[in-house]
């Protein structure tokens, strides 16, 4: 499959009128929130499927968990988790395909099996290829900020402000891509809520959102079932009990310009983000 013919899906995508649903399926048996649900390739297809069903614009395949705490996983059982996955699907669907990993290798083999975004929690910074990598693949790249790693993000996380900083970071981050051949109509910009942040950073971030968008980026929000939600409702221990403060975020991030959302709860997302529309359009 040539680059082109790959790619092809993605045009005009961050310039669509409507907040756009990026749908999740981790293939991983430790995500927060769906670890081990999905780790056969015939499930997690079923289950990609079905988020196309509900509404999803975009699926994000990812097969190493984010999650603070998380232990890395080698590049090869990585490829091994996504691969199989991505080509049976792009066999199915001709969407997009989005691969959420750090790794240039398993981009380059998501890509290859028939994925058409590189979606990356160091934005691109994890390998010192990793942006020439991007380039050469010609893939859109969602560039995210994260505060250490994901064994260690959370202990502790500090800033002095953290919208400059954030906004500061991706925008180097963009300028960084460019110049090693990605192309600025094939960059996202995300704030990382819940990377390295405290739920303070990711309420300031949310409320300020538009210092990202300024930046001329389109803007994927990510906030579904993540700990924050517990923060502000300490009895959603559990990720599933978080639907409501999910859906707040993901409606209050779109109205604030984000251009996609990454959400677990396709359906019920689609769903809000119909009737406020509605409601904005009198």
């Amino acid at each position: 499959m040539s680059r082109e013919s790959q790619t092809s899906p993605l045009v005009g995508l961050s310039h669509k009128a409507a907040p756009m649903v990026m749908g999740i399926v981790n293939v991983t048996p430790d995500s927060f929130s769906d670890g081990g649900r999905w780790t056969t390739t015939e499930r997690a297809v079923e289950q990609a499927l079905r988020l196309v069903e509900q509404g999803a614009d975009v699926l994000d395949i990812g097969g190493e968990s984010t999650r603070p705490g998380a232990d890395p996983v080698s590049e090869t059982e990585e490829i091994d988790r996504v691969a199989p996955v991505i080509a049976a699907l792009r066999a199915r669907w001709p969407g997009v395909i989005s691969i959420d990993t750090m790794k240039p290798a398993v981009a380059r083999a998501a890509v290859a099996a028939g994925a058409t975004m590189w979606n990356d929690v160091s934005a691109l910074t994890h390998a010192p290829d990793s942006a020439a990598v991007a380039a050469e693949l010609g893939c859109q790249v969602v560039l995210m900020h994260m505060k250490g790693e994901p064994r260690t993000m959370q202990a502790d996380p500090r800033y002095d402000d953290v919208v400059a900083e954030v906004a500061a970071y991706l925008s180097d981050q963009a300028q960084a891509a460019m110049a090693a051949g990605v192309v600025r109509d094939k960059i996202w910009l995300d704030p990382g809520i819940g990377f390295g942040k405290t739920l303070a950073h990711n309420m300031a971030l949310t409320a300020h959102l538009e210092a990202l968008t300024g930046l001329g980026f389109p803007v994927l929000y990510a906030a579904s079932r993540k700990r924050t939600i517990q923060a502000i409702d300490p009895t959603a221990t559990d990720a599933g009990d978080r639907l409501g403060g999910s859906l707040a975020l993901a409606l209050e991030g779109a109205r604030r310009g984000a251009r996609m959302v990454r959400v677990h709860d396709v359906r019920a997302t689609v769903q809000a983000l119909k009737v406020q529309a509605a409601v904005a359009n009198g």
